[in-house]
């Protein structure tokens, strides 16, 4: 008889998040949106002034200079805006072999969501390690997660 190992992509997992953590994850929320839509905005201008979009890694490097101007950014685990830039050149490769339509800025109505692509650590059935100031929060695992956590969406 063979054993046969099977591995989970995805798990739902239901967070009990106190009201500080409720507070910073719209905060969080925001913050993807806002770079979502700025990079939208900034690659929708430069198409039509050049006939040319920009890479991934261009409109990352737009991100510091962002935060510059907007030092409300500053507080935004990094890797987490880098993620919205990434979701959004997905869009457009998924826009361009036609399997979506094109782009559209997104809104605080509706489903919100934005991914951890990497630190986030199960530290027992009951609590996700989070990075930055979102830390530590309760948690209800109903399977058991094999393998190393990749990227958590929060939604």
């Amino acid at each position: 008889m063979t054993a046969i190992k099977v591995h989970v992509k995805s798990v739902k997992v239901r967070l009990y998040s106190t009201i500080e953590q409720q507070t910073h994850l719209a905060q969080a929320f925001g913050w993807a949106r806002w770079v979502w839509n700025q990079s939208l905005a900034t690659l929708s201008q430069t198409y039509n002034e050049t006939g040319k979009g920009l890479s991934a890694y261009d409109m990352k490097k737009q991100i510091p200079l962002w935060k510059l101007e907007h030092p409300w950014l500053k507080e935004c685990y990094s890797q987490r805006l880098q993620s919205s830039v990434l979701n959004l050149s997905r869009a457009f490769i998924n826009f361009f072999d036609g399997r979506a339509q094109y782009p559209k800025f997104k809104t605080r109505h509706g489903r919100q969501s934005l991914q951890y692509p990497a630190n986030v650590k199960l530290l027992s059935a009951a609590e996700i390690k989070f990075p930055g100031k979102l830390g530590v929060v309760k948690a209800k695992v109903h399977r058991d997660v094999v393998g190393q956590l990749k990227t958590v969406t929060l939604i």
